[in-house]
């Protein structure tokens, strides 16, 4: 019998809690995206592993290859140790990553807190916060794109009249959803009397620029959908073979907690 499985059998309220716990952990790690394929970890499976203990959550990631951006990388779990500890009663929360040529620096940095460029030393070119920043911006094109183009296509919209769209011309629906996430992300406007198309900046864009910016966007769109799929298959490879159904079915989770 496992130490879960006895918990449940003589104190069903604390397996309860634990479970809780679990569920916690998980809604937290969702909020945590990869910032190039902008996706939930969880959805791409990059979450390997969750063991809770009496001390507090170890979670192990993973990557597509072992190559990955360094920079990605080190976003996704540091973005992943921010999100546990806002957990109540949570205790120690120690994340890893494995598997990666620079599984040991980032590891060793998350670990002593030493934040992106204490990490990397030198070679931060730009600080964590304006890796963010522009990553965020790149998920608001192509999330506005998305929305501008399902309306062309359904005849609602045009090139020469979209810019003229607001956000209350658009479906109240999860890719509409997803723009307004991306908007407040890089602080545009949520009027519902605001434009769907604009700059970075939240600018009007000028006629003569809309068939450009949407020619941009659509590019920034194809980019994230392919390079989303591209990682799939190649973590779903590279991982085929490690007997724990990960790929498949999501992260390990191991509870132990009394």
């Amino acid at each position: 019998m496992t130490a879960l499985e006895h918990r449940w059998e003589h104190s069903p309220s604390q397996a309860l809690a634990g479970d809780d716990l679990e569920a916690q952990i998980m809604a937290a790690l969702d909020t945590v995206v990869d910032p190039e394929l902008d996706e939930p970890i969880t959805d791409l499976k990059f979450v390997r592993s969750v063991t809770i203990d009496d001390d507090g959550v170890e979670v192990h990631l993973r990557l597509p290859t072992s190559f990955c951006s360094p920079n990605f990388a080190y976003l996704m779990a540091s973005d992943s140790v921010d999100a546990l500890e806002l957990i109540d009663g949570i205790g120690v929360v120690r994340v890893y990553l494995d598997d990666h040529h620079d599984s040991e620096k980032i590891n060793a940095g998350l670990a002593a807190r030493a934040g992106y460029r204490g990490t990397f030393g030198h070679e931060a070119l730009e600080s964590l916060d304006s890796l963010r920043e522009t990553f965020h911006k790149k998920a608001h094109t192509a999330a506005m794109e998305r929305s501008l183009a399902r309306l062309i296509a359904a005849g609602a919209a045009t090139v020469e009249t979209i810019g003229q769209v607001l956000m209350r011309d658009l479906p109240d629906d999860e890719t509409t959803a997803a723009l307004r996430r991306r908007r407040n992300a890089i602080g545009l406007s949520q009027c519902m009397n605001a434009r769907v198309l604009v700059n970075d900046d939240g600018t009007r864009m000028l006629e003569d620029e809309i068939p450009m910016r949407l020619r941009f966007a659509r590019s920034v769109r194809i980019s994230i959908d392919g390079n989303s799929h591209f990682c799939r298959g190649l973590l779903a490879t590279r991982y085929a073979d490690d007997g724990d159904g990960a790929v498949a079915d999501g992260p390990r989770i191991t509870n132990v907690r009394h």
